[in-house]
């Protein structure tokens, strides 16, 4: 069978199966977000922490609630992981310092998984399991949350609430993340990812001693891609065969990172009463998701660069055992998902395959973007597009029955400028930087990239890099840490403060000069909007970088 072929293949099988989960899973979650009982053991976790489920949560308490959490998260995770030598299963490793500590714990707090680490060389498995794997489940479960809030922000009427954090943070956690996460553990485990507490000594065929790196490696790995994380036990992440060793664990992973994301798109129509819109959404998400896997899977396969023409192939910095297409693949899932792993080297991709995945972050994460950051990422762009058709009828803009006035506009300019500032300050500062050309891997345009790179993955909270730049100097571990938080936590912020504001309105009904936002002109205009404030913002960004290099 053709590369072509199994690729084309690849790219059916995921399409049908993500078709067969959409419904029970997307309507399931709508369910958990909307149930008036408790489980048992939330009932217990609840006690335990002195939670009142059944009181609700203005937007301001809600979001001092998100903040708080997060912020106790960097600080515990800090202490376990300078700490570690201390912890059980440490494998005699030392803590890290300080300055890595503080980048690692705002990177998986914020669902980011930016790793200026190797793993297996730096943490040892108490460090793995009870500090990075446990923010991998409430990372994504945070996120989640904000989405519900967002969507009952469009949904209730004259209220000053949004429910409740620490239960739409215990029921995400509890009845979607652990069992779905505990099935695609079992799953790779049978498919060949390691699970275990010890490392191997062996001797090699060369007669020479050799320890092969164990640890709980299904159970983070799991995770790390429903929770769109990223984080990889290894420090070639799912490229290690430890992780990731054949084709069919490959698409399980890549299933994984989609799963949630796609089927939220559901449970928006289903909790709104209308699957109408979530069908558009889901439609505006496909067509950035198509364009972008036609790119970067060209751009990969067809063998267009110089280098790539010599060698046949441009198989540099990727797996044998996965190839172009499926490389193209989990890379632009990875980057359109803020999940951030990679199964192959992105500094070894084309121009117009790295370039793809610059993009897909730079579009804001929303193609169809991380757990719960997705949607609610996406439904910001839908205020902007209602506005903008607003604009050029001279009406009032609505969404979803809603208006859209210069309150929920100031909430929107503020999260569309929030992440450029933040990645094109933090480039700017880096490239004016004497040191910084010695911490590049390459000249020139490719090491421009590098830079912009980093900083577009930490405040997007995508994770992955290109591999070439050194970020160990303090410099860029405080920078890219702050990005990061600033990055997740400002938009989570805004997002429940312009909850909030469609929450306290009454519904708008419909009348002949409402813009429908269920059919394909409002999709269309969606993608326009996303597509031309993505180009206004970076593109001379990008022409510093990929543009010139693929002009080159």
């Amino acid at each position: 069978m053709g590369d072509h072929v199994a690729g084309l293949l690849q790219i059916a099988a995921l399409v049908l199966l993500l078709a067969l989960v959409h419904v029970p899973l997307g309507d399931h979650m709508a369910r958990v977000y909307t149930s008036t009982t408790h489980l048992r053991a939330e009932r217990a976790l609840y006690r335990l922490s002195g939670v009142d489920p059944r009181a609700e949560q203005s937007p301001k308490a809600y979001a001092l609630s998100v903040v708080g959490f997060s912020l106790v998260g960097v600080v515990v995770l800090m202490a376990i992981l300078m700490g570690q030598a201390h912890l059980p299963l440490s494998r005699e490793l030392d803590g890290m310092g300080w300055a890595m500590a503080f980048n690692t714990a705002a990177s998986f707090v914020a669902n980011t998984n930016w790793q200026s680490y190797g793993g297996e060389s730096t943490l040892g498995f108490a460090a793995q399991m009870g500090g990075l794997a446990v923010q991998n489940f409430l990372s994504a479960a945070v996120g989640m949350a904000v989405a519900v809030a967002l969507v009952r922000g469009f949904v209730r009427v004259r209220t000053g609430t949004l429910g409740n954090f620490w239960v739409d943070l215990t029921r995400g956690t509890v009845r979607i993340l652990l069992p779905i996460a505990l099935l695609g553990a079992v799953l790779l485990m049978a498919g060949g990812v390691v699970q275990t507490f010890s490392d191997t000594p062996m001797t090699t065929l060369a007669g020479h001693g050799q320890v092969l790196t164990g640890g709980p490696v299904a159970s983070q790995e799991a995770i790390k891609e429903l929770g769109t994380n990223g984080g990889g036990f290894f420090n070639a992440n799912s490229a290690h065969p430890f992780e990731n060793p054949s084709g069919h664990t490959n698409l399980l992973q890549v299933l994984l990172m989609l799963l949630i994301p796609v089927s939220l798109t559901r449970t928006l129509g289903t909790m709104l009463g209308n699957r109408r819109q979530g069908l558009a959404v889901l439609g505006a998400m496909g067509v950035l998701m198509a364009v972008s896997l036609a790119v970067m899977t060209a751009g990969e396969a067809g063998a267009r660069s110089q280098a790539a023409q010599a060698a046949g192939a441009a198989m540099e910095g990727k797996e044998t055992r996965f190839g172009e297409w499926a490389s193209a693949l989990f890379g632009m899932v990875s980057t359109g998902t803020s999940t951030g792993a990679v199964n192959a080297a992105h500094d070894s991709f084309t121009p117009v395959g790295g370039g793809g995945s610059l993009v897909n972050m730079m579009l804001g994460e929303i193609s169809p973007g991380g757990v719960g950051s997705g949607i609610y990422g996406i439904l910001v762009m839908a205020v902007v597009a209602v506005f903008v058709a607003g604009l050029m009828v001279g009406r009032t803009p609505e969404l979803l029955g809603k208006k859209i006035g210069a309150r929920q506009m100031t909430y929107v300019a503020l999260y569309t400028l929030t992440t450029p500032v933040l990645v094109l300050v933090g480039t700017g500062a880096a490239i004016a930087r004497d040191a910084t050309p010695e911490a590049m891997g390459n000249p020139g345009g490719h090491g421009f990239s590098e830079v912009l790179y980093a900083y577009t993955s930490a405040a997007n909270n995508n994770g992955s890099a290109f591999g070439g730049i050194t970020v160990t100097s303090d410099f860029f571990q405080i920078t890219l840490a702050l990005a990061m938080l600033l990055g997740r936590l400002v938009p989570i912020v805004l997002v429940l403060l312009l909850a909030g504001s469609l929450a306290e309105q009454g519904k708008v009904p419909a009348t002949a000069g409402t813009l429908p936002t269920h059919r394909p002109i409002f999709v269309g205009l969606l993608v326009g909007v996303i597509v031309i404030l993505t180009g206004l913002t970076y593109f001379p960004a990008l022409s510093l970088g990929p543009i010139a290099e693929a002009l080159a």
